[in-house]
Formats: C-alpha cells, sequence, structure tokens
C-alpha cells in the first residue's frame, strides 16, 4: 500500500473528475492521502477537512452504490503565497479547525522567496504565528520552503525560525516537496522532522535531490505527489495525480536498493508512526 502525503485535491484541476482521481488512487494502492488545506487562502482553509469527511462517508458505505476512496486526512494553515491576507479572525477560525477529527497537521506554512507572492518580512510573521498556534494544537507542522533563485536565502530563514519557534516544542513536522541540500535535510532532522520527496526527484536534472534522498535514512521518509504539480517521469508536463505517487516509491526503492512495494510499504509505515496512526490507516 502507498500515502501520498501531500495533495492538492480541492483545487480546480480537478473539479471535472475529482472522483474519479480518487477512486483511481484506491485502484493503485494507495491507502491513504493526505488533503492540504491551505486552499487558496482565508476562505477556504477548511477544505481539506471537507474532503476528508466526504472521503469518511464513502468508506462508511456499505451498499455498493458508490466506490471508496482511500482515506483521506487533512491539514490546515495558510501558504506563504497568501500570508499578506491573514487577519485576525483567520487565526481564530484555524484554531477552531484545529479541533476536527480530520486534522493531522498544521500546513503548510513557510517561506516562499521564489515568487514572493507575499513581502517576506510578513511571510515570516504567518509563520511564526503559526507554528505558535500549531504548538497549541498540539500538531506537527508541514513546511513549504523555496528559495530565490541561485540563493538557499529561504532555507536559512525557515531552518532558523524552526529552529527558534518549533524545535523546542518536540511536535516534529514535514518538509514537504524536499528540495533543499543535505546539510539542510540533516539539520531538520535533528528536530525531528520528516522529509517527503515529490515527483520532481524524478527529473532527469535533480542529481541534487536523489543524493539527499539517499543519504536520508529510510525511516523518515514520506512520499507524496504535490498534485496537481509536478508529475513525476514518465507523466512530466501533464496534470499530477495521488495515483502517480508510485513512480516517487520506485525513485526512493532504487536509491535504496528496494522494490517500488516496499519502498512505499516502508514510506506508509513511516507515516502511520509519525502521526499515531493505526495499521490499516484506511479503515474508519
Amino acid at each position: 500500500m502507498f500515502v501520498d502525503s501531500h495533495a492538492h485535491l480541492e483545487m480546480e484541476q480537478f473539479d471535472a473528475d475529482r472522483e474519479q482521481v480518487l477512486e483511481r488512487a484506491r485502484s493503485e494502492g494507495l491507502e491513504s492521502i493526505v488533503a492540504i488545506g491551505s486552499g487558496t487562502g482565508p476562505g477556504s482553509l477548511d477544505c481539506g477537512i471537507r474532503l476528508a469527511e466526504l472521503a469518511r462517508a464513502r468508506l462508511a458505505s456499505d451498499d455498493g452504490s458508490v466506490r471508496p476512496w482511500p482515506r483521506v486526512y487533512a491539514t490546515i494553515g495558510i501558504h506563504p503565497h497568501e500570508a499578506k491576507l491573514a487577519v485576525e479572525t483567520d487565526y481564530l477560525e484555524m484554531e477552531k479547525l484545529a479541533r476536527s477529527q480530520h486534522v493531522i497537521a498544521w500546513g503548510e506554512i513557510g517561506l516562499d522567496y521564489f515568487y514572493d507572492h507575499s513581502p517576506r518580512e510578513v511571510q515570516q510573521e504567518v509563520f511564526v504565528r503559526q507554528m505558535e498556534l500549531a504548538r497549541a494544537a498540539r500538531l506537527p507542522i508541514v513546511i513549504h520552503c523555496r528559495p530565490s533563485e541561485g540563493s538557499q536565502n529561504a532555507w536559512d530563514d525557515c531552518l532558523r525560525l524552526a529552529r527558534a519557534h518549533w524545535a523546542p516544542s518536540g511536535l516534529g513536522g514535514v518538509l514537504h516537496c524536499f528540495s533543499g541540500s543535505l546539510e539542510h535535510a540533516r539539520t531538520a532532522l535533528d528536530m525531528g522532522f520528516m522529509i517527503s520527496f515529490a515527483g520532481n526527484i524524478t527529473f532527469p536534472k535533480a542529481q541534487s535531490i536523489r543524493e539527499a534522498a539517499r543519504a536520508v535514512p529510510l525511516d523518515r521518509v514520506f512520499i507524496e505527489t504535490d498534485s496537481p504539480f509536478l508529475a513525476p517521469m514518465p507523466h512530466r508536463g501533464k496534470r499530477n495525480e495521488p495515483a502517480f505517487v508510485k513512480e516517487v516509491a520506485r525513485q526512493i526503492g532504487e536509491l535504496h536498493g528496494l522494490s517500488r512495494e516496499d519502498a512505499g510499504g516502508q514510506t506508509a509505515s513511516n507515516f502511520r508512526r509519525f502521526f499515531s496512526l493505526p495499521e490499516n490507516s484506511a479503515a474508519i
């Protein structure tokens, strides 16, 4: 069984066939998917929870009228792109949403200096504020970190802030769609983070990501799609979807001398262990 630890299933790219995408994920062996709840920013922060509720209802159906989906877990959080939109009522809303039985993490949060859709100082303020709220809610965090072209400045700031405001919590988290250096990975591992690899690990020019993935202990690895983005080879250029996480598992397996299925099983086990989920996490 496989787990897609990061997907944006609420996005408009799935509006025409979301149900079929999730049915296909189930038929391809996915036991669970994490629906990231950052949405389009304030006003859509419950999007992951709504998908998780729909998935639970389908799993509970026993009349054969619907095909089940994988178990869907949710996160909540304001993405750095929308940091400039955050107001006090959004933080209050997230405090309430964090109590949902479907929410297992706070994210994705962090810094994006590549697009700079929000001023960097605002991104940092919103990142720190959300770490404080996640700590109070006793939820691990999912970090997005993307530096500007040719610079590691976002990584330096992100890890500095996490060390100061998050590491003491002992709650750990996930570095999603990891594309940093091995040094960055080691720093995050020391703070209790899992390292999650996405479809870009399969790209021909992504040797540095593959080198980091080979060095990260296999029991600290997650796999993800970041759907609908970053479709792995051989699907590159197409819309990504959770079923394609098997290609990420294949690449992780090759780096660690495992089959695709064994790599998928190991990373699924890592997911269940980190989030303290039952062995059969697809169960209701």
